[in-house]
């Protein structure tokens, strides 16, 4: 983690996430002592695990992966953050649920890849006034990803797309960038960034 002091000042406008899928909560204390304190996780029951193991840090929750509906009421009101709003089904469950607004990034669709979620562009507009009607959902962003086998240029697009669709809907916030692209990301105007291995090496 000798990097970690590094990516901190090259970020220092930028919220890092912590995406912490892969290692265990004794990892995550080193991240908090070195100055990590937004932690992002992709499974419903690792979450939990996690953050029963770290209640005594003050730990600001993130929810960055897929989001399936019948596990979705279980830590609804134990996140602070949610990533991928991709669908009127779940902000429906959201409203159900959540006690008290909760933080929202919709996940747009900007590639080609069968397997990425996501709202599509020519969808966001009945999308986003729909989402109106929710008094528990505040939406502060897109969270936009690219895909692994794109170049950086493919990638710049992609992220260039996102920021404007924000500006169009004055939106104050994107998600976008992880380990191999953040740099990309916040030039282009990231907001957040979801980094996960290169803040666990020893480079």
């Amino acid at each position: 983690m000798n990097n970690i002091k590094k990516i901190l000042e090259e970020t220092k406008n930028v919220t890092i996430v912590a995406a912490t899928k892969y290692v265990d909560s004794t990892i995550m204390r080193e991240l908090y002592s070195n100055g990590i304190n937004n932690f992002g996780e992709n499974r419903v029951q690792d979450l939990l695990k996690k953050q029963d193991e770290l209640k005594d840090l003050n730990i600001i929750w993130h929810f960055i992966g897929h989001l399936q509906r019948n596990k979705a009421a279980k830590i609804i009101n134990k996140i602070d953050y949610l990533h991928s709003l991709d669908s009127l089904k779940l902000a429906e469950m959201i409203e159900k649920n959540r006690t008290t607004k909760l933080k929202c990034f919709v996940e747009l669709s900007l590639t080609d890849s069968p397997t990425k979620n996501g709202v599509k562009e020519e969808n966001l507009e009945y999308f986003m006034n729909s989402l109106r009607e929710f008094k528990n959902i505040e939406v502060i962003g897109f969270m936009a990803m690219t895909d692994k086998n794109m170049n950086d240029y493919e990638k710049q697009n992609v992220f260039k797309r996102a920021k404007l669709l924000k500006d169009r809907y004055y939106l104050p916030n994107l998600s976008m960038g992880m380990s191999d692209d953040y740099k990309i990301a916040i030039v282009e105007g990231a907001t957040f960034i979801r980094l996960g291995r290169i803040l666990f090496s020893c480079e």
